[in-house]
Order: structure tokens, then C-alpha cells, then sequence
């Protein structure tokens, strides 16, 4: 159950909480057939409602802008920090959430609905705060987890390299000791929030060539030797700045070790369990917000004399895109209660709901392009945005062809 804090609270009673609108996330041409609300309790109700009246206030009106432009909304991360929502899944002693991975997973669906790409940011930054919370020293805890939980400090992971995608075992950037301090040598190639973020999380090899070789290090974004590339130019996810990060003899403090040495590689892979979650998430808001606007825009175009809508192939369109919406929601909330529940299934039905969500989330998106016509081509229409900013999700948190080795 979502533990609501004071803060939420708050904001509930800024948007009139218990008269919030009852329609939230639901497509209202096909009678509510795909009720984000399913199954969820009255407190989860409530977060969704605040998570979405934050997106479609403070996120939906400057989604294109941000996108335009290749904004970083910090101020507006900030504020949703304010709700909680930046450290949902850590503890509470130093500033967390303390909530549960579905509870994140519906919190992230919502605000995905006012921007894809700055939502999944913040899920990157909250899965962050959970490793230093969950793995870190006290000391680590009581420096780095009140900053990220407030979003003073952004963070990001740096796992992927230049040659070490999928094979994330394989990386090459190495850590070693010298004295107090450790010097680390190599590059992180696609990191979400590079050169603007204040943490880095680097997976790096301080041990032998297997996994078990590999630590998880802080590096502060103001290290000496610590450097950052080019800004990437991407056809989604433009509102959060993508780069390589650079280490050349960079030089960090043996107390920002997170963890053991050699625990690095057990960090990466329990995080991604929960970053598989949260992008397939991302995903569902995508898909959600593309029904929702496909549906209102059947009700007005008219061809032939008749609204789109009367026409049952696109009806049928719509019902099929329903139904694999329905059915991502429900795969992901079942791995999300699996994860919070540690179930012995919890890798596979993670890497299950990453695989089918966001390959169908995607294919809704792209279909509701298809259904706006030649309007759904034009990039002051939401739904082309949605289509661009999942399509990464089904390549990011593990590739969709990786993930089934995960299953089989």
C-alpha cells in the first residue's frame, strides 16, 4: 500500500482532493474499457491521480516544447520530487518514499502521459537512489539519499560502454586502488542525463575479467578526470540529455564504493529487474495517452460523410489496441508485485513484462499515428511524440531479443 507523505498530502489538497477527475487515464470511446484504475486500491487510486493531474499540469503543456528545443526540465523534476517521486522504492529515514514497485510502476505510467522521455529520467534517478539506499554504506546513505530524494542532486547509471551492451558482463572500465582513492579509466557510452546529472553510478572492474570482477563506484560530476562528450542527437527522449562519460585517471574516494568490491555486477542486474519495470511503465503512459487521443480524434474527423468513429475497421483498430494495453498493464503490475514480493519468478516475469509491454506499447503508438493520418505525421500532434519516445524503450533495460533468454 502506498504510504503517502506529507508532501502528497499537500498537493492531493491543492487539486481538490476526493473530487479529483474520476476519469483518470481511461479512453471514454470505448466506455472505459482500459481503466488504468483496475485493481488498484483507494490510496494507489489517489497517488494515480496526483501523478497524473502533475503531468498533465506541470508535464502535457510543454511536452512538444521540451522536445523542440531539447530541454532539460530540472525545475519541473524538482517538483515532482516534492511529491515523492523521486526516491519512491527507498526507505524513508533519509527522505525516501518507502513505497512499493507497483506503487512506482503506477506513478510512472501516470506522468508518462504528460512526457514519456522526462518521466523515464526520473525513473533512471529513482532507480539510482535505490541502489545507494539498498546497497550503500550508513554514511552513504546519510549524504547521498536526502540530496537525490529532493532531486538537488540528479543522478545517473553508467553500465552500458562503446563495446559492452547486452553483455554487460563484458565492460572494460576499471577501478584501482591507490591509497585512498580509486582511479578510474574508461567510457560509458548512452547515458541518460550525462553532463547534466550531479552522480554517477559507474560500473567499473576492480577484479578479475568475470562478473564477479566488477564494483559499483559514485563518481561525483565535479571528479578530477571526469569528462563528458558530445550531446547525443536522438529521435526520442529529447528532453533528457544523453552523452558518453568520460573517465581518464579519474579520481574518486574509496568511501564511494557502493557495496562490496565485486558486488557491482549483482547492483547492475538487481537494478535492471526494477528498470525493466519502470521503462515498461513509461510505456504503458505512451500507449494510454495515444488511445485516449486516437479515440477523441475518431469522434470529430469526419470523412464520407461520417465521423471516423462509426467506421468499424478503425473501431476494431481501437479495440485491438485496447486489448493489448489491457494486457501489458496487467503483465507489468503482476512483475512489479513479483519484484516486491521477491518471488522466485521475479527475473523472468520482469523480463516478460519489458518484452511484450513495450513491443506492444509501441505498436499502439505507431497504429495511432496511423489512424490520425496525415495530422498524425505532423510533430504539433502528441501522438508522433509518444511513437518516437517509447521506440527506445524496446532497446534500452536490456533489448527486447535479449530479454528472452531471460525467459527460456
Amino acid at each position: 500500500m502506498f504510504r503517502l507523505n506529507s508532501a502528497i498530502f499537500r498537493h492531493l489538497s491543492l487539486f481538490q482532493r476526493g473530487s479529483v477527475i474520476s476519469t483518470i487515464g481511461r479512453c471514454q470511446s470505448i466506455e472505459h474499457k482500459c481503466d488504468a484504475e483496475d485493481g488498484l486500491d483507494e490510496e494507489q487510486k489517489a497517488i494515480q491521480q496526483t501523478a497524473y493531474q502533475f503531468a498533465q499540469s506541470e508535464m502535457a503543456p510543454f511536452m512538444y516544447e521540451w522536445d523542440r528545443t531539447e530541454f532539460f526540465p530540472k525545475e519541473t523534476l524538482r517538483k515532482a520530487a516534492q511529491l515523492g517521486f523521486a526516491a519512491i522504492y527507498c526507505r524513508d529515514e533519509y527522505g525516501g518514499t518507502a513505497s512499493t514497485r507497483l506503487d512506482a510502476s503506477v506513478i510512472f505510467e501516470a506522468l508518462s502521459q504528460g512526457c514519456v522521455s522526462t518521466a523515464a529520467y526520473l525513473s533512471i534517478h529513482n532507480m539510482c537512489a535505490w541502489m545507494v539506499d539498498t546497497f550503500g554504506s550508513d554514511a552513504n546513505r546519510a549524504k547521498w539519499v536526502p540530496r537525490l530524494a529532493t532531486m538537488e542532486l540528479f543522478s545517473s547509471y553508467c553500465l552500458t560502454e562503446p563495446g559492452a551492451g547486452s553483455d554487460a558482463a563484458s565492460l572494460t572500465t576499471r577501478a584501482e586502488r591507490q591509497g585512498n582513492k580509486y582511479i578510474l579509466n574508461g567510457t560509458k557510452a548512452f547515458i541518460s542525463g550525462g553532463g547534466e546529472s550531479d552522480v554517477y553510478l559507474v560500473m567499473c572492474r576492480t577484479g578479475d575479467q568475470t562478473p564477479k570482477g566488477i564494483s559499483c563506484i559514485l563518481v561525483e560530476k565535479d571528479s578530477p578526470g571526469l569528462s563528458f562528450g558530445k550531446k547525443e542527437e536522438k529521435v526520442g527522449w529529447n528532453s533528457q540529455p544523453t552523452r558518453q562519460v568520460i573517465m581518464d585517471d579519474c579520481q574518486v574516494g574509496v568511501e564511494n564504493l557502493i557495496g562490496k568490491e565485486g558486488q557491482g555486477f549483482e547492483i547492475a542486474m538487481r537494478g535492471l529487474n526494477g528498470g525493466r519495470i519502470n521503462i515498461a511503465s513509461c510505456s504503458l503512459g505512451a500507449a494510454q495517452a495515444s488511445i485516449q487521443k486516437t479515440g477523441e480524434y475518431l469522434k470529430v474527423r469526419k470523412q464520407f460523410g461520417q465521423p471516423l468513429a462509426q467506421l468499424q475497421h478503425l473501431q476494431f483498430k481501437l479495440a485491438e489496441m485496447c486489448t493489448k494495453l489491457v494486457a501489458s498493464r496487467l503483465l507489468v503490475r503482476k512483475a512489479a508485485s513479483a519484484l516486491d514480493h521477491q518471488s522466485k519468478d521475479t527475473v523472468t516475469l520482469c523480463a516478460m513484462a519489458k518484452l511484450f509491454a513495450t513491443d506492444a506499447c509501441f505498436d499502439i503508438c505507431n497504429q495511432a499515428i496511423q489512424m490520425h493520418g496525415g495530422y498524425g505525421y505532423i510533430k504539433s500532434t502528441s501522438v508522433q511524440q509518444y511513437m518516437r519516445d517509447c521506440r527506445v524503450h524496446q532497446i534500452l533495460e536490456g533489448n527486447c531479443q535479449f530479454e528472452r533468454s531471460f525467459i527460456v
